[in-house]
């Protein structure tokens, strides 16, 4: 695995150099464990074309020199953006690259400060972002143990739906038994939504009690061995009725055509838009509410973006949700989600879990 990481950061100094920038400061934490395998709470990435600084804080320096390799270990004194700013200077100044969306107005003010004049400060959101949309084969085996995982976890939380049992519970159940098959935590906070509250796309699990012929819908990730996966979804615990069986119909043809049109060289916004002329045949269309997808990784939501009008094209490696949804308000929702990995000459979908209608 060491070797992956200084092939990411050769990887990453070739687009420095190709982007003339002298040095990126990198402060997000999954892409500090992309480059080097870091995986502490604080600290901050300068990357050079001469080299790898981490600049971290004594909690997590001793940690730092066993999780990385080739990689020079700063401790930093005072703020972090301080000790950030007077490596900088040290080390010569020049355009340093930045993402503004990871660091604060007050961070960045001391960085320039203590940097110094030399040092020429410039916008570089989403080099590393780049890098991390096209996964290794590594990293797709990883997810592909992950999705299983899910798949597994959310079969056994079937068993558990049964009228009187809260949402609270379900959700409880779920992330314990991520853990107990060997998972380091949820992806994301686990969505479970009973009766009319399955028509909130992001419900968050409440005390509400499960009636008999409520839907229920159940959102869950897990994490591991740093990779995440997303899996959702859709059971009525009784008999559906028609119209129930008509939009769980018409979303998972939605989903089906949405993955059919998955290939390398596709816009993001043709597979969006091939989930939504399904729906708009079932005129079920004004009820899908968000996007189609989304890029899935060491965060649960990375590039590329399965939505309206994206142009970015799917390229070997990327792994995509694909959720379509329909969303009634005062009646319930319906959403079915899986994880596709996006190979050269195929596509995978790496959740195992089956797609049609579950009564119980």
């Amino acid at each position: 695995m060491k070797t992956a990481f200084a092939q990411r950061r050769r990887a990453l100094q070739r687009l420095l150099a190709a982007e003339r920038v002298g040095s990126l400061v990198v402060t997000q934490p999954a892409n500090w464990y992309y480059l080097t395998g870091f995986t502490g709470e604080a600290g901050a990435l300068v990357v050079s074309r001469r080299g790898v600084a981490l600049i971290t804080d004594g909690r997590f320096v001793a940690q730092a020199r066993t999780e990385t390799s080739g990689v020079r270990i700063v401790q930093q004194t005072g703020s972090l953006a301080a000790s950030v700013g007077q490596f900088l200077k040290s080390a010569g100044g020049g355009k340093v690259g930045f993402d503004a969306s990871q660091i604060t107005v007050g961070q960045f003010r001391v960085l320039r400060k203590t940097a110094g004049g030399r040092a020429r400060w410039i916008a570089a959101a989403g080099y590393v972002e780049r890098l991390r949309r096209r996964k290794e084969a590594q990293e797709i085996a990883q997810m592909r143990k992950a999705a299983i995982l899910a798949g597994q976890v959310l079969e056994d939380a079937l068993k558990m739906l049964k009228p009187g049992v809260r949402e609270l519970e379900i959700a409880a159940e779920i992330e314990y038994q991520m853990r107990m098959r060997g998972a380091s935590g949820p992806a994301f906070e686990t969505i479970v939504a009973f009766g009319e509250r399955s028509a909130y796309p992001h419900a968050r699990a409440t005390a509400k009690r499960l009636r008999k012929n409520e839907l229920v819908v159940l959102d869950l990730g897990a994490i591991l061995a740093h990779y995440c996966s997303d899996i959702t979804r859709t059971v009525v615990v009784g008999r559906a009725p028609a119209r129930i069986r008509r939009w769980h119909r018409a979303v998972q043809e939605a989903q089906s055509a949405a993955i059919d049109t998955v290939h390398v060289g596709v816009p993001c916004g043709e597979v969006d838009a091939a989930a939504r002329r399904v729906l708009a045949g079932y005129r079920l269309d004004r009820y899908f509410v968000h996007s189609t997808g989304h890029g899935l990784g060491l965060e649960v939501h990375e590039d590329p973006r399965v939505a309206k009008a994206q142009k970015q094209t799917l390229e070997p490696g990327n792994v995509i949700t694909i959720e379509p949804g329909v969303y009634v308000p005062d009646v319930g929702g319906i959403r079915i989600e899986d994880d596709v990995a996006v190979h050269a000459e195929r596509t995978e979908v790496l959740t195992r879990v089956p797609r049609d209608l579950i009564e119980i």
